[in-house]
């Protein structure tokens, strides 16, 4: 295919992809006078943040504050290295921990963005100075209509691409941080906002990276950028031959981000001889599964308890969603489960699963009994007959849990112990018996929110090659990135935060590099 040259291809900064780190890393750059191509590998901005709760984990920062919170900086990072360890670099722990505060000020300073408080606890509670209220900011929501034309250049929500939802009229979440974002970007001069612009090769001159080729509406382009490339384009969840390779488990099918993240432009990158790390990990969650096969993030369980192929509890139902997903995994790997596994729940709420939120809407109830995925029986003996379950375990499962909720203390698992297991019952025991027939049972499955994976970068997001060496010109952030958190998931808002932070970094590096070039 002709590589075609275009004056127009030549810019400051090139950022791929456009979710909430690649867009603050572009609104950054903007901002500091520098000029700008965003290039979205598919037909919507946003990637995954799109799907999100828009959630940042960004400690001490103006929103907090303003809400009379009193949590120090020394608390935070006390907090992330006891859960992180020495699983990645101290400095680039720092980096994220002490640059969200700063960050919320400088996009505050801008009339289009406002953030309040979202209490959200730490997701290891029992961890030092973990926090039981969170450190964890949303965007406020905005009226779809101040987008203008931009509006349908935003990926919609999840219930309105999988589900077939109509658009919502308010933008929430990360629906929210995004159309901030572009709003902003959009009075910046000199950006160039591009879609189904896919980077698989990056420009090299001398070992510095100077551009990458962008394949744009079938035509291979050069663009050419003279202070760097911020590759920030999401994991590679959707590219089975790369979590095959890298054996990360699970499949495409139950992965959260958008299609077009197939991690091309973090093959770029090895392919300029980045080093990576964290390739075989993902933010995990348990999955209701679908009747189209799919499994899908699913958190917020009101009642109910997973049993797995003995009949038997295996993990706190409660306990943060990347923290019972590895639970499963550990177990799968180890064999001592299969999938699917089972929630187990009675009739107070009626026949459907008591789980608030499912990523996808879920359909008619019809639909997942005629699966085989949703079973009721009058019995526990008879619904564990449906199940394949051993009975007799089935039934003593039960019998100890509702002991355990009638004493308001689970012995197993510990459910109820950390402020986060009881974030969605307004503070009460979320131990809730198994006692009114009919019986229940819906299969799960394992999704995650996608991979982890990706280029090892220093403090300042700049890519290290596998010698250890920085690769001038090139940064990453997000997904595209090692993830700081390294094998953890410390709290919510930490992907979406780290992608902004780390963006933000690369921008502000790229900038004070202006002087240099």
């Amino acid at each position: 295919m002709a590589i075609q040259h275009d004056p127009n291809d030549e810019c400051d900064v090139l950022v791929i992809g456009s979710g909430g780190g690649a867009l603050t890393g572009a609104y950054t750059a903007a901002r500091e006078g520098l000029s700008v191509i965003v290039a979205e590998a598919s037909t919507h901005f946003g990637g995954t943040t799109a799907y999100s709760g828009g959630g940042m984990w960004f400690p001490c920062n103006a929103a907090l504050q303003r809400a009379g919170d009193h949590d120090t900086l020394d608390d935070a990072r006390t907090y992330f290295h006891a859960v992180v360890g020495d699983r990645t670099p101290t400095e680039l722990q720092d980096a994220f921990v002490n640059t969200g505060a700063p960050l919320v000020d400088y996009l505050e300073a801008d009339s289009d963005f406002k953030f309040t408080p979202f209490p959200w606890p730490d997701y290891f509670g029992s961890a030092p100075r973990a926090s039981a209220t969170g450190r964890h900011i949303m965007a406020k929501p905005v009226k779809a209509e101040k987008l203008g034309d931009l509006r349908d250049t935003l990926r919609p929500p999840l219930g309105t691409e999988r589900a077939h939802e109509p658009l919502p009229d308010g933008l929430f979440g990360g629906q929210a941080l995004l159309a901030r974002l572009l709003i902003a970007l959009s009075k910046q001069t000199h950006t160039d906002l591009r879609r189904n612009a896919v980077c698989d090769e990056l420009l090299r001159t001398r070992g510095t990276v100077t551009g990458a080729v962008v394949t744009q509406d079938g035509q291979r382009r050069h663009i050419h950028a003279r202070h760097g490339v911020l590759i920030a384009a999401g994991g590679f969840e959707h590219n089975e031959q790369m979590r095959t390779d890298h054996a990360v488990p699970g499949t495409a099918r139950d992965a959260m981000g958008p299609p077009s993240n197939q991690g091309l432009a973090t093959l770029a990158g090895i392919a300029a001889e980045a080093d990576t790390d964290l390739m075989s990990e993902a933010w995990w969650s348990p999955g209701i599964t679908h009747p189209d096969g799919s499994s899908t993030f699913s958190l917020w369980f009101t009642a109910g308890i997973f049993v797995d192929d003995h009949g038997e509890r295996f993990v706190n139902e409660s306990a943060a969603y990347d923290r019972i997903g590895r639970r499963i995994l550990a177990r799968l790997a180890d064999g001592h489960m299969s999938l699917p596994y089972w929630l187990i729940y009675d009739d107070r709420a009626g026949e459907r699963p008591p789980v608030q939120s499912t990523s996808v809407p879920l359909g008619d109830t019809q639909d997942y009994v005629d699966a085989g995925l949703w079973h009721t029986a009058n019995t526990l003996d008879e619904l564990a007959t449906k199940i394949g379950v051993p009975a007799d375990d089935l039934e003593r499962t039960v019998i100890r849990f509702n002991s355990y909720a009638e004493a308001g203390t689970d012995e197993d698992f510990a459910r109820g112990d950390e402020p986060f297991d009881r974030a969605f019952t307004d503070g009460a025991s979320p131990l809730v018996p198994i006692e009114k027939g009919p019986f229940h049972a819906a299969a799960f499955g394992v999704s995650d929110l996608g991979t982890k994976g990706g280029l090892r970068t220093d403090a300042r997001a700049r890519v290290l090659d596998t010698e250890g060496r920085i690769i001038p010109g090139l940064y990453a952030a997000g997904n595209s990135m090692a993830a700081v958190s390294g094998t953890t998931y410390p709290a919510g808002g930490n992907p979406i935060g780290a992608c902004m932070v780390f963006s933000h970094l690369a921008a502000l590096d790229m900038a004070e590099r202006r002087g240099e070039d």
